[in-house]
């Protein structure tokens, strides 16, 4: 087998690696890298007519955000996914297209995508000609997979984006009883001290500083992901009003997260267990909490900011990168009275990572604004840290060798030096090729 890294080596961002063998050449993800520009994958058109599959691992922009512009150079083969990622996908892309109008992508391409997807189970074994792949739930968001690759006698895992822990909405992701010799793993927390502290004494401490917030009379914006992150903080928030834990302030919810929140309702089966069975068998849905307020047109999102009583803000985009979020923290931001809470990951070259460094101004629509009220970094990440990091590749029966990508270099490096006591660890460089 032969790999290539057109993306997410030495970076976080525009996943994409060429798989091949014999005859078949696949792409495993394909996206874009938001940030102070925009990057895409570094594989050209041309090479481009030779692959025969892309297979999605989940639905970040990361991940698939480049696969309208594939379409759109007249490629004509298939992208295979769960059903979750590619109604997501959709989501997310439209909304990408909508506010970043990237010149690469058709319309002829968009509805060519729409016919090329091929929807996939998990674990449920398919074939693109000389291959076998399996998709298994990664744990990260809805629909998220690892993908395994069988060619050649040997077998390929590569993470995606990956969870060991269970979240509210999810299962952890499915990494007993997995054999492979070669790994592809994300490092986004592998670095020597990324280590997230108990997910109950960060909630204890965001609830606090939230309630601080309310007494004040302040807003509180949470800049959170469409998928996975924002409907996690909304049930957070929903469990602790309904619980009197917080006082009853309107929670409103803002762009492409309503859009996100009726696939999962409508995917529920990808969910947890107790998700299910709590829709299902009482009227409790949680994905159509009374606490919810919907924003959905400028009036209501004018009355959200100007409202004189407490309020929470939940609304796009999670490393403010533009959306609704931008909006509110051009109006609300010179308050020492309201608050900012990051809960996700914030890449290089974001307003938010500016913000979670200490920045007290932002450029928003070409004038600056200052940033009085706090800004605060709760870590509630979808993302592996690094013990759990380790734990996934020690598990891994028959593994040799461990390509570290989609991390920040350093944090890469450190999780790779790390791995190279046991196994043949390497952080590929982008357009850098391995025979494996």
């Amino acid at each position: 087998m032969k790999l290539k890294f057109y993306g997410a080596a030495h970076e976080v961002g525009r996943s994409c690696i060429l798989v091949e063998s014999g005859n078949t050449k696949v792409l495993l993800d394909c996206g874009v890298k938001l940030g102070e520009k925009e990057e895409y994958p570094l594989i050209s058109d041309e090479e481009l007519k030779n692959i025969d599959a892309i297979i999605i691992t989940h639905a970040h922009l990361d991940h698939v955000g480049y696969v309208p512009h594939v379409f759109s150079t007249g490629w004509t083969g298939h992208v295979y996914s769960t059903k979750p990622t590619f109604e997501l996908s959709n989501v997310l892309i439209s909304d990408y297209i909508r506010i970043s109008n990237p010149s690469n992508i058709t319309k002829e391409g968009l509805a060519r995508m729409q016919r090329g997807f091929k929807l996939m189970e998990y674990h449920k074994e398919f074939q693109i000609k000389d291959i076998k792949v399996r998709l298994i739930p990664a744990g990260h968001i809805l629909g998220s997979a690892l993908i395994e690759i069988s060619a050649e006698g040997k077998k390929l895992i590569y993470t995606g984006d990956i969870n060991l822990r269970k979240t509210r909405l999810l299962d952890s992701a499915h990494i007993e009883h997995l054999h492979g010799e070669i790994l592809l793993t994300e490092s986004t927390y592998g670095g020597d001290n990324d280590s997230f502290p108990p997910e109950r004494e960060q909630l204890s401490k965001m609830l606090q500083s939230i309630k601080e917030t309310i007494q004040k009379g302040g807003k509180i914006i949470i800049p959170s992901f469409a998928v996975g992150r924002a409907q996690e903080v909304l049930f957070i928030l929903d469990d602790y009003i309904r619980s009197g834990l917080l006082p009853k302030v309107p929670i409103y919810v803002d762009g492409m997260i309503n859009k996100a929140m009726r696939i999962h309702r409508h995917n529920v089966i990808y969910c947890r267990d107790e998700l299910q069975k709590r829709i299902l068998m009482s009227e409790d849905d949680p994905f159509k909490s009374k606490n919810f307020h919907i924003i959905d047109t400028k009036k209501s999102r004018s009355r959200a900011i100007n409202e004189q009583e407490a309020g929470i803000i939940v609304t796009t985009s999670g490393m403010m990168t533009g959306g609704p979020v931008m909006k509110y923290v051009e109006r609300l931001g010179g308050d020492p009275n309201n608050k900012l809470i990051l809960v996700g990951y914030q890449a290089e070259g974001t307003p938010g990572r500016a913000l979670a460094e200490g920045a007290k101004e932002l450029e928003i629509n070409g004038k600056k604004v200052e940033i009085k009220m706090a800004v605060e970094l709760y870590h509630l990440s979808a993302h592996a840290d690094r013990p759990q990091l380790q734990k996934l590749v020690s598990s891994i029966i028959g593994l040799k060798k461990v390509f570290v990508i989609h991390g920040e270099e350093g944090k890469s490096e450190q999780f790779a030096r790390y791995l190279s006591s046991k196994y043949e660890a390497y952080v590929p460089k982008l357009e850098e090729e391995f025979i494996v």
